[in-house]
């Protein structure tokens, strides 16, 4: 029997019952990740299995850096055949690590390749892999289309100009394809390349932005700019929220400081952070959008990593940053104001998760169902245990029922089956409790749950229409 057959991960009947006849051909709204729009508006059509699924991705180069893979099989100037191979090598190695079901799992549902992947299947693999790529159903947009991808929200900079966006508007292309703002790199105040950041976002403009006063109108028509194009979701990645003091006369103080090269302490670059984000979500509730809050991961530990190939290319992990009251305290003080968007709480560590569900419960009254919702697993907890912790953290401190599901946080056109891999362990959790005389049994009304925790209450959260 082939490894990933139709009732991978489903333990019962009564799961396998739920995902196949509940979730299993639903649409996929993947509401964050981190594709290409150019690649998509132009509908590429990828080389080869390299190109397409190693590239960019962090995952499989930290496995092939554990596995003692050559940093110029990984990141570096070999073939891409090569590239493959050494990653094909890894694969066997990967058992119990998300990876090795993903690896599969993708291999299947786009190539139809059942071959478990390693050193000996490589060279037959690629070479499949590669022939099928030429075909015009291979290409991006074929790919989504095949997946069934209805939504998808990219990753945008204030500063971009969104003509990708604009060519897949107007093209023919049924994927509804919308910006997401993603502030971050003018509320990092004290990061080395905060002013080139700050230049590029004053050509965008066309204004000279040498105030904390016109930082703020720039960004406030860069909102209206992306509202234009259907964006309904911003984006921060930081550490944690600092509890600082929120003094719009202090953070242009402090913008003024760092115009003039001048050194911030940290409760200086808390405050200029915290009255920044707090002014921005004014903006995302004034237009009804969704903010996601990304919180606890420490980057780019490995300063030779870091130098020698890039940021972003594997040497991050789970950062042990206090949530709770920095957290609390800015929730506290935009629902007070009355300016609390609705809110997606992700978490990096395992140790948070009773914490950042508990929060998300604290906001939620004030209209609109779940308003705040404690997000799905993120990054290194994108995994079965992972999921699993985090389903269970939110039926026992919050509703289930009304979570808004899955998406693929991933810069791969192949990454997709990740929502397969969701829907199959959200069933059969419920399943295996069905079973177990823990819930009721009865399919039709717990198949909606499933339905809509897979699809609806996305659907109806972010109104994308």
């Amino acid at each position: 029997m082939k490894f990933i057959n139709a009732n991978f991960l489903l333990k019962t009947k009564t799961a396998q019952l739920l995902y196949h006849n509940y979730a299993k051909n639903l649409p996929i709204i993947d509401y964050h990740n981190h594709l290409n729009p150019k690649e998509i508006a132009e509908n590429k059509q990828f080389k080869n299995i390299t190109e397409i699924w190693l590239n960019g991705d962090h995952y499989k180069w930290r496995a092939m850096r554990a596995n003692g893979i050559s940093e110029a099989l990984i990141t570096g100037n070999t073939s891409d055949k090569e590239k493959f191979e050494a990653w094909a090598s890894t694969v066997p190695f990967t058992m119990r690590n998300p990876l090795y079901h993903w690896t599969h799992l993708e291999l299947q549902r786009y190539f139809d390749i059942d071959t478990l992947l390693t050193e000996e299947s490589a060279a037959t693999i690629y070479s499949q892999t590669t022939e099928l790529l030429q075909k015009p159903i291979f290409s991006v947009q074929s790919l989504l289309a095949k997946m069934n991808v209805e939504v998808l929200c990219t990753t945008d900079d204030p500063s971009d100009d969104l003509i990708h966006h604009q060519q897949i508007k107007e093209s023919d292309f049924q994927t509804k394809v919308l910006p997401t703002f993603r502030p971050d790199n003018y509320l990092l105040i004290e990061k080395e390349d905060f002013m080139s950041c700050i230049h590029k976002l004053s050509e965008a403009s066309a204004t000279d932005i040498n105030s904390f006063d016109v930082l703020l109108t720039v960004l406030k028509h860069r909102v209206e700019y992306f509202h234009k194009f259907g964006c309904k979701l911003a984006d921060h990645g930081l550490s944690s929220i600092p509890k600082a003091s929120i003094s719009i006369k202090d953070a242009a103080l402090i913008f003024d400081k760092r115009l003039k090269n001048e050194n911030l302490n940290n409760d200086e670059v808390n405050s200029y952070k915290i009255t920044l984000l707090t002014a921005l979500t004014k903006l995302y509730h004034s237009k009804d959008w969704t903010m996601q809050l990304h919180l606890g991961a420490i980057r780019n530990n490995n300063d030779r990593l870091n130098n020698d190939v890039g940021a972003d290319v594997g040497c991050d992990s789970i950062g042990d940053y206090e949530q709770a009251e920095g957290l609390s305290h800015f929730l506290n003080a935009i629902e007070t104001a009355n300016h609390l968007p609705k809110t997606i709480l992700y978490n990096l560590n395992p140790r948070d998760n009773e914490v950042f569900a508990t929060m998300a419960g604290n906001f939620n009254s004030n209209g609109g169902i779940n308003k705040v919702q404690y997000g799905a697993a993120w990054w290194f907890l994108d995994q079965k245990d992972g999921m699993e912790k985090q389903l269970n953290t939110l039926s026992n401190m919050g509703l289930l029922s009304r979570f808004i599901g899955m998406l693929t946080d991933s810069r791969s056109f192949l990454s997709f089956p990740r929502h397969e891999y969701f829907r199959r362990i959200l069933c059969n959790l419920l399943g295996e409790d069905i079973e177990n005389g823990e819930l009721p049994k009865d399919l039709p009304y717990i198949g909606k749950m499933i339905q809509n925790i897979c699809y609806y209450n996305a659907k109806e959260y972010f109104k994308f229409d």
